[in-house]
């Protein structure tokens, strides 16, 4: 009787066991697991840059004393073009403004790669005069905003650089550059471009 109720017991605990594990494999793929609910396909950001295509009135404030509580801003004025590359999401920006005094001018490239295993853009500023590449600000854009980030020397400092790009309407679209000294937690705003069409 003793060995029958042992051998009943040993049965019993093999058949709780196995419904514990067998209801926790089942919560995995339940609704009641958060990664279940939660784990969506990342987001395609192959074609964010598609509203800058074609060609622009650009305004642009730039402020040359960086990181030294300057308010002296300097205003341009005139042209930036966007063209997509061959067949792809790439695009290359072509700008040229010049200072409402007449006295200065600056003219640049870039160009904008996506990443599809990232799901993130690098952004490459170009001098083909210099034949120059600057290191990418990389990032991606959440509805119509893009908030890109890279590192640099500034005269000396280590800054933290964020671009960030507004897609405002089919007209208007914004592009800032700020500078942080520490990390993130202060930001100066150094260039602002306003494109319109």
């Amino acid at each position: 009787m003793y060995r029958m109720t042992w051998q009943a017991l040993k049965v019993a605990f093999v058949v709780v066991v196995s419904a514990v594990s067998l209801s926790a494999m089942a919560a995995d793929d339940s609704p009641a697991n958060p990664t279940a609910v939660f784990a969506t396909p990342p987001r395609d950001g192959s074609h964010d840059f598609d509203f800058l295509i074609g060609n622009w009135k650009a305004h642009v404030r730039r402020l040359p004393d960086r990181l030294n509580n300057s308010h002296d801003w300097v205003v341009y004025d005139g042209i930036s073009n966007h063209h997509k590359l061959i067949d792809t999401n790439a695009n290359f920006e072509q700008f040229d403004v010049t200072s409402t005094d007449g006295k200065l001018h600056m003219r640049a490239q870039t160009l904008r790669m996506y990443n599809p295993d990232t799901h993130q853009w690098s952004i490459y500023g170009l001098d083909l005069d210099k034949g120059e590449l600057d290191a990418p600000v990389i990032g991606e854009f959440h509805g119509n905003r893009g908030e890109f980030y890279n590192h640099q020397t500034w005269k000396g400092r280590s800054v933290l650089v964020r671009w960030m790009w507004l897609n405002i309407s089919p007209h208007a679209a914004r592009m800032e550059q700020s500078f942080s000294p520490d990390g993130g937690q202060h930001w100066e705003v150094n260039w602002i471009c306003e494109l319109s069409r």
